[in-house]
């Protein structure tokens, strides 16, 4: 089983010098669909974020660590020839800069992502080379948007032109690969096991823990604890998961482990991602909190109307406040996640200032479909190499994936180009 950084792991050297290693930058991309509503998302001035706008306002106890960029443009999501498919191209274009081939068939072709450059460059300095993780299932062949493959849809992370990276979206099946030794059989024989005898993953480690325990000092014990404790948890909640009742009709199955309420399904992904940054098991991962053009209500929060359609709100004040709602209702866990690793202490700081996470769309508005200034936030310390807590406005049209450059150069994965990047990305630091 995976352990966190302790201090018992580094050279006394480290410990004692101020300016020691720092702690592993983690990086991660935050996926959320048909755009938001944009007159609650931008801060009213540029510059000192004085004040966050309503749909950011959960993440106001961590307004130190964002930077919400205005301006940047993801032209390969627009049609430039290709006609009606805004949807599957913002998904697909999102993090490639490229225009993605329009077929509904097995030829699909878009870019190397970001996420998946990073992770071919530096993956091998740990388990997982990325996570990719969401809450809906996507399929990957079949038309559905105007003659784009659904592939386009359902992911963002492309490990070649040619080849999505599917997301896992059952949190049982995460939770196995992140403390399964990677056997499939042996796998499924442990849990079977610890399920015929109501065992934690915890329980067969034990011995070895507390040996561990006793070599320790105060801080590493406790961080052991806080870690073991945040993993009996997740197994508590899969359990109720996969025992929770079902209104499905009479004959349909629901996939065992995959919570009936959304915020559950998010929250046991969340941390899971947590748990895996925590451990060092990966330092790049991709999260969509939907597919691109989804259609799930959200009647959670009172709206039963699916949110693709009331994307489409045509100026209607009503839809303009359950949009905003549903975006709020993101934001909320997405800050979720973010206060978590802000607890989380860790070398000079907390992990949060160890992180450099990226949350947006590749649409803006929704009824417009417009692929310009997109809503996108920037999250974290990045090891001291963002100045954060500011809005930074940039000129209409600039390359979202310039960005991408500035992001993989605090990475130490520098590239020339990627998709259809102009130069780095002035003003971050």
């Amino acid at each position: 089983m995976a352990l966190p950084l302790l201090e018992a792991m580094l050279p006394s050297s480290v410990l004692a010098a101020p300016t020691g290693k720092k702690a592993p930058l983690r990086l991660g991309f935050f996926y959320v669909p048909n755009g938001i509503h944009m007159a609650d998302w931008r801060p009213q001035a540029e510059g000192a974020l004085t004040g966050l706008p309503e749909i950011l306002s959960p993440l106001e106890s961590a307004k130190d660590r964002l930077t919400v960029l205005t301006g940047l443009t993801c032209d390969k999501a627009r049609p430039n020839g290709d006609g009606a498919g805004d949807h599957a191209r913002s998904a697909s274009a999102f993090l490639t800069g490229c225009q993605p081939r329009k077929t509904p068939g097995a030829d699909i072709k878009a870019g190397i992502s970001v996420d998946q450059y990073a992770a071919q460059q530096i993956g091998k300095n740990t388990r997982f080379s990325s996570l990719e993780l969401g809450i809906e299932r996507g399929a990957q062949a079949g038309n559905c948007d105007s003659g784009y493959s659904c592939a386009y849809s359902s992911n963002i992370s492309w490990s070649s032109e040619n080849t999505p990276v599917a997301k896992e979206v059952d949190p049982r099946l995460v939770f196995d690969r992140l403390f399964g030794n990677g056997d499939p059989l042996e796998m499924a024989e442990t849990r079977a096991k610890r399920d015929r005898y109501k065992k934690s993953i915890l329980d067969f480690v034990l011995e070895d823990a507390n040996r561990l325990k006793n070599q320790l000092g105060v801080k590493d014990q406790q961080k052991l604890d806080e870690y073991f404790t945040g993993v009996r948890e997740i197994e508590k909640r899969l359990e109720l998961a996969g025992s929770t009742g079902t209104n499905a009709p009479k004959g349909a199955t629901r996939p065992t482990g995959i919570p009936q309420d959304y915020a559950e399904h998010l929250k046991l992904m969340l941390d899971m991602l947590v748990l895996a940054y925590q451990a060092d098991l990966t330092r790049i991962s991709t999260f969509m909190f939907a597919n691109e053009g989804s259609n799930r209500n959200y009647k959670m929060i009172g709206i039963s109307e699916g949110h693709h359609e009331l994307s489409h709100h045509q100026m209607d004040p009503v839809k303009h406040q359950k949009i905003k709602a549903i975006n709020k209702l993101h934001v909320e866990h997405f800050a979720y996640f973010v206060n978590r690793l802000r607890s989380i202490r860790e070398g000079d700081g907390t992990m949060l200032d160890h992180c450099m996470f990226l949350y947006g769309s590749g649409l803006s508005d929704g009824d417009r479909h417009n692929h310009d200034d997109l809503p996108i936030l920037l999250v974290g310390g990045a090891n001291g190499t963002v100045k954060p807590g500011r809005h930074i406005v940039y000129p209409k049209n600039t390359p979202l994936n310039n960005l991408y450059l500035s992001i993989l150069d605090r990475m130490q994965v520098p590239v020339h180009s990627l998709g259809d990047s102009t130069g780095r990305l002035s003003g971050l630091t």
